[in-house]
């Protein structure tokens, strides 16, 4: 995405001059009048306003390796780019922090929790991190390992042609406007940065993060951000510049690239959980092959656990690509003023939706305004749409709105969802309008777990794959289940001897068994899956023979050590998941644990983990400050505690 640098940088919105009460009246006279004042002579362009012959190969030209971040110090691998010093990964449900830490010990890596998700950035020695790979991406207690890779954003060559707001009117917004207009909605930018002084934008930004520097400056070092920003929520009706599609939403400014405008997928990951924790139901991320991060999965995934939606754009490759197709996020194709996909928009399996995405008119860095074109702007035009569809029905849940979002898109190419246009063009009019007549919301009376309006009875089924029964178990124990559903299983807990020990909420579904956590001889397995409505089921139990090396000691006066690893202080929101660790230099398995939430006791259990489910959405559960305790006791009495302050967002 670059701008057209012969634009004149100013044009004011006359639809607010117009005394007609109507928004949708305003701005469809406003469409005409742009036409008709003076651009008439640029209309025929309009229905090839896609980039010139060869446009694809200068895009690609910008990430050559003149453009690559400076102080990246990266390597060549794959024709991608990675961060020295550091990878990702995502430990096992249930696997013991010490333990985690014993695993990275031979790497020399040292794990930075992200929030209150249960990813992890390791950081290592520079030039150590192919190698860590290597023996990390296939151990038995590690869901995945990743490199830390850098990523550009989707960027196109600049418009040939004058800009107009023609995407507006073709996505239906003017009608979707009558209804909503995102007031009351969050979305998250994760980008460059955003112009805050900008007059279409500046009282529309709340507080954001730098992810790169690790402050609180969030200006836009590159210019890419404040495009895309203005295309999702630019103020509309306000008498400046452009309308964006929901101009009454705010903007969350989450800064993750180098001033170069490269990305990293830890950088994405850290907004995400950092957003979600703190009430943000849409996210947009315009950068290339997103879904392609097992890292970025995840983080996408643990917002749609707190009732969020992230967009992102399908990419600028003009040719088939084979990023990973995920349920986690909504990738978004680029379409012209005929519906037709562009020329250089990327395709393939992994596309969920299409969008406009040539001639966008926008903000630009420098209180400035531009046209501007790529699935960058396809991916925030369809935030924006989702923005709208939340406004309109604020307690509808978020799979919904995107089933709604899918089900009412304008159905192009092959009849269906197909690799060019996912489930078709996005029609802000009907989704808004099926969202609002909807009585589908996220909470019943009876305010129970997950609860939902839903017609959803059939329960999931599970069954654990190993260990096998009758086997002979030590130490740590993989624990591989399979679990399935009809509809979505969003939660997975494996019991031992009746404690809970380990929960999962995201797939694959698996899990890390402390055996010291049990005394020698026969322990019994279970596991419970949950979907989104609430239907559970339990497997089979597997009987297993634990077999563990055992230390007496003459006296025992000292306490056992206990931990709480999630959550960590902060904010957290919906469903929120309490585990504890503890460890004693006597046997872990004579340990008694308990969790309280605020001095009421939640779950009790014996071992060396624990883990129990709190939900944080009925009213009972006030907003502000909660106090979550755990406390261990060992065989001789003694006794120990941790405590961890958090705080709610309703």
């Amino acid at each position: 995405m670059i701008i057209n640098k012969n634009i004149t940088p100013i044009h004011p919105d006359p639809s607010t001059h117009l005394s007609n009460p109507s928004i949708r009246a305003r701005m469809n006279h406003f469409f005409c009048y742009t036409i008709l004042a003076g651009f008439v002579s640029l209309a025929p362009t309009l229905s090839s306003a896609a980039p010139p012959e060869h446009a694809n190969e200068r895009a690609q030209a910008v990430f050559s390796e003149d453009t690559l971040p400076e102080n990246a110090r990266s390597k060549r691998m794959g024709g991608e780019e990675f961060a020295r010093g550091r990878i990702l990964i995502m430990p096992r449900a249930g696997l013991p922090a010490q333990a985690l830490a014993n695993i990275l010990k031979e790497h020399e890596g040292k794990p930075r929790k992200i929030g209150q998700s249960d990813l992890y950035i390791v950081d290592l020695p520079e030039y150590t991190e192919e190698g860590a790979i290597a023996r990390l991406a296939h151990h038995p207690h590690l869901k995945f390992a990743e490199l830390d890779q850098y990523l550009p954003p989707t960027l196109t060559p600049s418009d040939p042609y004058y800009p107009n707001a023609w995407h507006l009117p073709k996505i239906s917004s003017p009608t979707a406007w009558d209804i909503s207009q995102g007031k009351g909605i969050t979305i998250a930018i994760l980008d460059s940065g955003v112009d805050g002084k900008h007059a279409d934008l500046s009282t529309r930004i709340v507080s954001g993060w730098n992810f790169y520097d690790n402050n609180s400056n969030t200006s836009d070092v590159y210019g890419h951000g404040t495009k895309v920003a203005g295309a999702a929520a630019a103020i509309t009706n306000n008498s400046k510049g452009v309308a964006g599609v929901a101009g009454q939403a705010k903007i969350m400014p989450l800064r993750v690239t180098n001033a170069s405008g490269w990305a990293t997928w830890s950088g994405i990951s850290k907004g995400l959980v950092w957003a979600a924790d703190r009430g943000v139901r849409v996210a947009n991320i315009s950068f290339l092959g997103v879904t392609s991060s097992a890292s970025a999965r995840s983080a996408a995934q643990y917002m749609k656990d707190k009732g969020g939606l992230v967009v992102v754009s399908g990419g600028n490759t003009g040719k088939q690509e084979n990023y990973t197709a995920t349920t986690t996020m909504i990738p978004v194709a680029a379409t012209d003023a005929n519906d037709n996909r562009t020329s250089w928009s990327s395709y393939g399996n992994f596309i969920a939706l299409a969008a406009p995405g040539v001639s966008i008119w926008s903000t630009t860095n420098g209180n400035g305004y531009g046209s501007v074109h790529g699935t960058s702007f396809s991916s925030p035009i369809t935030a924006g749409v989702i923005a709208l569809m939340m406004a309109a029905n604020p307690t509808m849940k978020n799979t919904s709105i995107e089933k709604a979002l899918y089900s009412t898109a304008k159905d192009l190419g092959t009849k269906g969802r197909d690799p060019y246009y996912g489930y078709g063009r996005v029609n802000a009019a009907a989704a808004v309008k099926a969202v609002a007549t909807s009585t589908t919301s996220t909470t019943s009376t009876a305010e129970t777990d997950e609860s939902l309006a839903t017609a959803d009875t059939e329960a999931p089924t599970v069954s654990i794959l190993t260990p096998l029964g009758g086997a002979t178990v030590s130490d740590l124990v993989p624990v591989d289940i399979e679990a399935t559903d009809n509809v979505e299983i969003v939660r997975t807990e494996l019991w031992v001897n009746d404690t809970s020990v380990a929960i999962d909420t995201s797939a694959p579904f698996a899990f890390s068994w402390d055996s010291k956590g049990a005394p020698n001889g026969k322990a019994f397995l279970a596991v419970r899956a949950f979907d989104a409505a609430g239907n559970t089921a339990t497997s089979p139990t597997v009987e297993v023979n634990v077999l563990n090396q055992t230390e007496e000691l003459a006296s025992d006066t000292t306490p056992p050590q206990i931990s709480i690893i999630n959550p960590v202080p902060g904010n957290v929101t919906g469903n929120v998941i309490i585990t504890v660790n503890a460890a004693d230099d006597s046997s872990a398995a004579d340990i008694s644990l308990a969790i309280y939430v605020d001095g009421k006791l939640v779950i009790s259990g014996s071992g060396s983990t624990l883990s129990t489910h709190w939900n944080t959405r009925p009213r009972h559960v006030t907003a502000g400050t909660h106090t979550i305790q755990a406390v261990a006791k060992d065989a001789a009495g003694n006794t120990s505690s941790a405590t961890v302050d958090i705080t709610v967002i309703k």
